[in-house]
């Protein structure tokens, strides 16, 4: 046997101005006591004044302030009767029970979690989300507590999203179209809030933005990602320093045979090539050294 759970939907409450029942509430709390006082003897004023300033104070009961971007679930006996959104003093007869509720935009920085990536290597990620409540009636009646509800589906869409991108490429022989919690960070973060969207959408909660606050690889195997990313740096730079040179050793040899400045054999350009590739990707400056013979004796 299956059940189906029904989902709240907010509705308008039907409420009055506060400020006219307020007025009209003091008139009779004050004015019930100032008959009885003008004429204490009779009996029939007296209890129509005690009647009178009751009825005040059970008017004055009804008031309720709405501030802006909060709202104020009316309920009679258990049953949803509506959301009042219209800021200000308001009224509603005193047996509506009343729970209010914030809409302001709210900004939540999850707990680091530490989590494997797709490739299985431990890190540390957190997320900024900045959300709202966008239908009341969800947000107190289909959940049990929204905010500890947004809370956990936040850390659980990490640990998902976690799952489906490595943190970086990890090396040359890696696909380098592969996206990466490093690299992509707007991709993720916009899977992310999908994510997200979808699993708080039962609270009646809105996902306005969300993004990685946080992201590093866990402290035991941070040191070796550190000098594995140190590694392929300097190789990065070596091997764009030896294409650079090699450029400039073609360009010389080509502009020496054009100009005529020296008649060059295989052999002299293979020195020349070697002195020259050294000279340009040496870490040192390179000593001159001062032959007094020729290259074939």
């Amino acid at each position: 046997m299956t059940t189906t759970h029904s989902r709240s939907v907010e509705t308008v409450a039907r409420t009055a101005n506060g400020l006219l029942m307020l007025l009209l509430g003091l008139v009779l709390t004050f004015g019930g006591p100032a008959a009885i006082a003008l004429n204490p003897d009779s009996g029939l004023l007296i209890g129509g004044g005690v009647v009178v300033g009751v009825i005040g104070l059970f008017l004055l009961c009804g008031l309720y302030a709405i501030q802006p971007n909060e709202g104020v679930a009316i309920l009679l006996f258990g049953q949803y009767r509506g959301t009042d959104r219209k800021t200000g003093l308001r009224w509603i007869l005193p047996w509506f029970s009343r729970k209010k509720i914030s809409l302001r935009v709210r900004n939540l920085t999850s707990d680091k979690l530490k989590v494997n990536d797709k490739r299985g290597s431990p890190i540390e990620i957190a997320a900024n989300v900045v959300w709202r409540v966008e239908d009341s009636a969800q947000a107190l009646f289909d959940v049990d507590d929204y905010l500890a509800f947004v809370n956990i589906q936040v850390d659980t869409a990490l640990r998902d999203i976690t799952s489906h991108y490595a943190y970086d490429h990890g090396g040359d022989d890696a696909d380098q179209t592969e996206l990466t919690l490093r690299a992509d960070a707007e991709d993720v973060a916009q899977r992310l809030r999908d994510e997200l969207v979808g699993r708080v959408s039962v609270a009646g909660v809105a996902i306005d933005e969300a993004r990685l606050a946080h992201l590093a690889y866990a402290p035991e195997i941070a040191g070796a990602m550190l000098r594995r990313q140190q590694a392929e740096a300097v190789l990065s730079a070596r091997r764009l320093i030896v294409r650079g040179a090699v450029g400039m050793v073609e360009n010389a040899l080509n502009d020496l045979g054009e100009r005529g400045v020296v008649d060059l054999d295989e052999d002299r350009k293979a020195a020349m090539v070697s002195n020259l590739l050294v000279v340009l990707c040496a870490d040192r400056e390179a000593q001159p050294v001062v032959n007094a013979g020729t290259l074939y004796g």
